[in-house]
């Protein structure tokens, strides 16, 4: 199937960030997402930085899209060769302050590196000239970390692999809700399986800064929808030892696109990840993220709504990410989110969090304009 679709105006609403003009073609990102298997990488050169986790993924899906050239670097040579054996990649060990500087020039840099060597790594891929870099979410734990990165840049392409910004289920809902006339409102959870956090594995300043460690992945989503507030006020009660800041969080405001949004997070109790929409014809869940349901007005019923995947056994979004960087053929694309936009996504989690309060009470409550 092609994945140009002819959208007539009477059929569908013209709406930018759902989809783009190719000469009087309207492209829909959901569509370019769930084809990008009929797109050929095989001749790309990618490298991976790290050997845990997150590049296992990223490893993963270049094998299924079928990419033959990818170096694995990571400091561990026991882990690098273990990863780069599985897919027959090559393999550096040592580290990318000692190597990257003599590697070639690949088509893509992927930085999946624990968290607070994510800078450091994308400053030596910088330093080295490559320039299509993807860095893992969030780049940083700290807001000042990434304009000072961005200071640094030149004439590179770099962007941060927020993944679920381009699950073909997420821009699926924003064409049926640019079909139902536009959100009006949106409320979203990002309550914490503190029961499941590995405390050994991180360090102290990540646990204390959690919410941009992990819960961002809820609030990009939410936010990439809707906006970015323009007045927020958000509450903090309780604490955690290892996250002092707050346990229970909630709060409301309103967007740059004219929508209110409301956010409840109990870190203490039951829950989990999701956003809502409303628009004037459905509801729309995203709950689980990696699904979509709608109910229709007048209804309580909530029917499943089905979307193409376009590598199935790949962790989604994730050769979503790498289809969008290794694309030459056409700007006219989907794009992944800026430096700015990340930017602008741990201000919004440090004022949901209460990071830069001065002291944390039994409650703290704090109305923004933005």
């Amino acid at each position: 199937m092609s994945y140009l679709i002819i959208a007539y105006e009477q059929t569908f609403r013209q709406n930018l960030a759902s989809f783009f003009v190719l000469g009087d073609v309207k492209v829909f990102n959901y569509e370019w997402l769930s084809t990008i298997n009929n797109r050929n990488f095989e001749d790309k050169s990618v490298l991976i930085i790290g050997a845990g986790v997150m590049a296992k993924e990223y490893a993963l899906a270049l094998s299924m899209m079928k990419v033959k050239n990818v170096t694995i670097l990571s400091r561990s040579e026991q882990r690098t060769v273990q990863l780069s054996k599985k897919y027959n990649f090559k393999a550096v060990s040592g580290g990318f302050e000692k190597n990257l500087s003599s590697l070639e020039i690949f088509d893509l840099v992927i930085i999946a590196t624990p968290v607070e060597l994510l800078i450091p790594a994308a400053k030596r891929a910088i330093e080295a000239g490559q320039k299509n870099i993807l860095i893992e979410k969030p780049v940083s734990l700290f807001c000042q970390e990434i304009e000072a990165l961005i200071r640094e840049i030149t004439h590179m392409k770099i962007r941060v692999g927020f993944n679920r910004t381009v699950y073909p289920n997420f821009h699926k809902l924003k064409e049926l809700s640019d079909e139902d006339g536009g959100i009006t409102s949106c409320r979203y959870s990002f309550t914490e399986w503190i029961h499941q956090i590995d405390f050994e594995k991180f360090s102290t300043e990540i646990l204390s800064r959690w919410g941009i460690a992990n819960s961002i992945h809820v609030i990009s989503m939410a936010h990439e929808l809707i906006g970015l507030p323009i007045k927020i006020e958000s509450q903090q009660l309780g604490q955690f030892d290892w996250h002092p800041s707050g346990a229970v969080f909630s709060g409301l405001g309103i967007t740059d696109k004219n929508i209110p949004f409301s956010y409840h997070s109990d870190w203490k109790a039951p829950g989990r990840w999701g956003v809502e929409i409303m628009t004037q014809e459905n509801a729309y869940s995203l709950m689980p993220l990696e699904k979509l349901f709608y109910c229709p007005k007048n209804s309580v019923k909530w029917e499943e709504v089905q979307f193409r995947v376009a590598y199935p056994n790949v962790k989604l979004g994730i050769a979503e990410e790498i289809g969008i960087m290794l694309d030459e053929k056409t700007d006219q694309k989907p794009d992944l989110v800026t430096l700015d936009k990340a930017i602008d996504y741990c201000k919004l989690s440090e004022e949901i969090f209460g990071y830069n309060k001065t002291s944390t009470n039994s409650i703290n409550s704090n109305p923004t304009h933005f």
